[in-house]
């Protein structure tokens, strides 16, 4: 008795408990400012702003960017604060998926890597992780010049840019392209990526880009102009299927009064071979020469003749004694001469 009271009273608390999930909210994941302009890339559900906040999210840069090629490029964006039902986001690092990384890698190659800390003009300090694979095989004091060049160029670059431009060049392939560059006279590689990246310590927010006001603004005209196409779509689409089911009696006048003109202008063609004198009609008892007289006697004109296969134009011409040579206008021509 007292293990089903016990029971009874666990079923009462559990349906007193409140439902979690009628508490949750959806919040739309934004990337940063700049240079991301607070581009859309992600949902996530949770009950109060402070359970947002610190989430990371990923995506390949294919998503963000739909360039084919960045399909093996993971970026993480983490949430630094929520405004509204928006969690506006700060660009963390990107990483290679690591297969992509060990197809590179091949026997009788060599595999250069490093790790270098820089501090951008803004004052963000940033991991990079350089790769380089080389045609063949080196020695070690040729990776260790190829390595100390491409820091070089790395803490260059780190050193007249902003977090944001750092940004750009380091995804855009710039940064790579200049390493590729300077580390060719020493030895020929067969790519140069920067492997990975990591935000260690942020610094100053820049206000450059549009506010997130704009971004709505823009975002509500978006939606606005994709409304009035679908709705401008399907009311011509309507138009037509009432056309197509109940053709209107103007339509229905108009196709009977084109297959009477059709029927007349046929009547008019065959009009002249139907008017010929009954003298003339006997053309098998004259000799070849005056049986077959030419296309304009019998009325034939020169659009009627172009109608006709060339081999009835040829018998036409063997039985009016013309020439049956050269092409049909030139059988046509000598017809109606």
């Amino acid at each position: 008795m007292a293990a089903k009271k016990l029971s009874a009273k666990a079923r009462v608390a559990a349906r007193k408990q409140r439902d979690k999930w009628k508490n949750k909210r959806w919040f739309t994941i934004r990337a940063p400012r700049h240079p991301w302009n607070f581009k859309r890339i992600g949902e996530t559900i949770g009950e109060t702003d402070d359970h947002i906040v610190g989430r990371i999210y990923e995506m390949t840069q294919q998503e963000f960017s739909g360039d084919f090629t960045k399909m093996h490029v993971l970026l993480r964006f983490r949430v630094t604060e929520v405004v509204g039902q928006d969690a506006l986001t700060t660009f963390v690092g990107h990483a290679h998926q690591s297969d992509h990384t060990r197809r590179q890698i091949r026997r009788y190659r060599g595999k250069i890597d490093d790790v270098v800390d820089v501090v951008t003009t803004d004052g963000y300090l940033v991991r990079l992780k350089p790769l380089m694979i080389t045609e063949r095989r080196c020695q070690t004091s040729v990776k260790q010049a190829m390595r100390a060049k491409s820091a070089e160029i790395i803490r260059a670059c780190a050193a007249k840019s902003n977090y944001s431009k750092l940004q750009e060049a380091m995804l855009g392939g710039e940064l790579e392209t200049d390493i590729r560059n300077a580390v060719k006279s020493i030895y020929p590689c067969r790519n140069v990526v920067i492997r990975k990246s990591q935000l260690l310590q942020t610094g100053v927010v820049t206000e450059k880009g549009p506010t997130l006001d704009d971004i709505h603004a823009e975002e509500a005209r978006q939606d606005a102009e994709l409304k009035a196409k679908k709705a401008a779509a399907i009311a011509d689409a309507g138009e037509e299927g009432t056309d197509e089911e109940a053709p209107v009696e103007g339509d229905l006048l108009a196709a009977a009064e084109a297959m009477e003109s059709i029927s007349e202008k046929e009547k008019v063609t065959k009009a002249p071979a139907a008017e010929a004198p009954a003298e003339e009609a006997p053309a098998e008892e004259a000799p070849a020469e005056e049986a077959a007289p030419a296309a304009k006697e019998s009325g034939e004109t020169e659009a009627g003749l172009m109608k006709l296969k060339k081999d009835e134009l040829v018998e036409k011409a063997k039985a009016a004694g013309v020439a049956t040579s050269g092409t049909k206008a030139d059988i046509v021509a000598r017809l109606l001469e």
